[in-house]
C-alpha cells in the first residue's frame, strides 16, 4: 500500500469502544478499583481521556481534578471547568502553589534564570524552548531560555547545561506534586489514575517521570495527537477545546509544545513518523507529504534521537537480584 496522508487517519467509533472495554476490564478486574480519577488541564488529552472514562465508567464514577498554579493559564481552568459541565461530571480544584512554595520550586527556577540574566524578578515572565532545525542545522537540541519585559521587550539567549538542569529540575516539581493530588483522591475513592499521556509524549519523553507519566492505566499513549483529535471529534469535545493551541501550561510566558519540544505541527510530524514507523521509503513520504527528503530525514532524526535518550524514563525500577 502507497503511502498517503490519511495512513494517519482511525476509526474512532472503534477505537473509542475497543478502549473503553479494555478500561472496564484493566480497572475493574486487574485493578480492583471501583472508578476513575483524571487530571483536567483544559488541554486535548486530558478532554479525550475524560470522555472516555465517562464512556467506560459512567460520570458518576469519573472524578475530574483540576490542578492550576501560579503559573497557569486561566483559560485551562475555564476550558477545564466547560468540559466537566459538559460530561456532568464531578470535580475539584486544588490550587498547589503553595505546595510548590513549600519546594522551592519557583525560587530555585529564577535562580537559574537570574544567571543569565540579572534583571530578571518577578515582573518578568519565562520560557525555555528548542530552536528551529534552520538555527541548529541537525546537531543535538540545545534549549534557548526567553524573559519578557512587562511591555513586552523579549530576550533571548542560548541556555548552558547547568541552567537548564536546574530550571528543568524545579519546574518538574509541578508534575510531580500533580500527581501526588491525583493519587491522593484516586485512594480516597478507591479509583484508579488515568494517564492523559499521548504516543508523541510517550515515546519521545515528554512527560515528566513519577509525575504526569505516572497512572495506573494510560489509554492514549498508542495514539498520535492528530489521531486524539479525530477521538476528540467523535466524542463532542468542546470546539473551544479543539481548537485551542496545544500548549506546556508550564512556564510563565505563553508558549506552545511545538515551541518547547516537538518542534513542527503535529500534522505534519505525526504522518513523517507513522511512515517511517511503517518502513515507507523517505522519497514517498516526501512526495506525500510536499516537503523534501532532507526534511523528513531530519524530523526522523529528532525522533530517533528523542526515543533512544529518554528510554530510561519509560523503564521500570531496576531490581538487582
Amino acid at each position: 500500500m502507497k503511502f498517503t496522508k490519511d495512513l494517519i487517519k482511525i476509526d474512532p467509533a472503534f477505537e473509542t469502544e475497543r478502549i473503553v472495554k479494555k478500561l472496564k476490564d484493566q480497572v475493574a478486574f486487574k485493578l480492583h478499583k471501583k472508578g476513575a480519577v483524571v487530571g483536567v488541564s483544559g488541554g486535548i488529552d486530558s478532554s479525550v481521556v475524560l470522555g472516555l472514562c465517562v464512556n467506560a465508567f459512567g460520570a458518576e464514577r469519573v472524578f475530574a481534578l483540576m490542578l492550576p498554579e501560579k503559573d497557569s493559564s486561566p483559560d485551562s481552568l475555564d476550558l477545564a471547568k466547560s468540559l466537566t459541565s459538559k460530561f456532568n461530571v464531578q470535580y475539584k480544584v486544588e490550587e498547589i502553589s503553595g505546595a510548590l512554595d513549600g519546594f522551592g520550586c519557583y525560587k530555585r527556577r529564577d535562580e537559574a534564570v537570574k544567571r543569565i540574566f540579572p534583571e530578571y524578578n518577578n515582573s518578568y515572565k519565562m520560557k525555555i524552548s528548542i530552536p528551529k532545525d534552520d538555527e541548529q542545522k541537525g546537531l543535538i537540541n540545545f534549549f534557548n531560555l526567553s524573559i519578557v519585559s512587562l511591555n513586552g521587550e523579549e530576550k533571548t539567549q542560548r541556555l548552558p547545561l547547568n541552567e537548564y538542569l536546574q530550571i528543568v529540575a524545579a519546574s518538574n516539581f509541578k508534575q510531580r506534586s500533580r500527581m501526588c493530588m491525583l493519587y491522593y483522591y484516586a485512594e480516597l475513592k478507591n479509583y484508579s489514575v488515568i494517564g492523559t499521556g499521548n504516543k508523541n509524549e510517550h515515546e519521545q519523553g515528554f512527560f515528566v517521570k513519577h509525575g504526569d507519566g505516572a497512572a495506573d492505566v494510560k489509554p492514549i499513549a498508542h495514539l498520535f495527537k492528530t489521531q486524539i483529535y479525530q477521538l476528540a471529534k467523535y466524542l463532542q469535545i468542546p470546539d473551544e477545546i479543539q481548537k485551542r493551541t496545544p500548549t506546556t501550561d508550564t512556564y510563565s510566558a505563553e508558549q506552545t509544545q511545538e515551541e518547547f519540544f516537538f518542534k513542527l505541527p503535529f500534522e505534519m510530524l505525526d504522518r513523517i513518523w507513522l511512515g517511517w514507523e511503517k518502513g515507507y521509503p523517505v522519497s514517498e513520504i516526501a512526495e506525500a507529504l510536499s516537503i523534501s527528503e532532507e526534511q523528513i530525514n531530519l524530523v526522523i532524526t529528532d525522533v530517533k534521537r528523542k526515543i533512544q535518550t529518554t528510554e530510561y524514563l519509560r523503564h521500570n525500577p531496576i531490581s538487582l537480584e
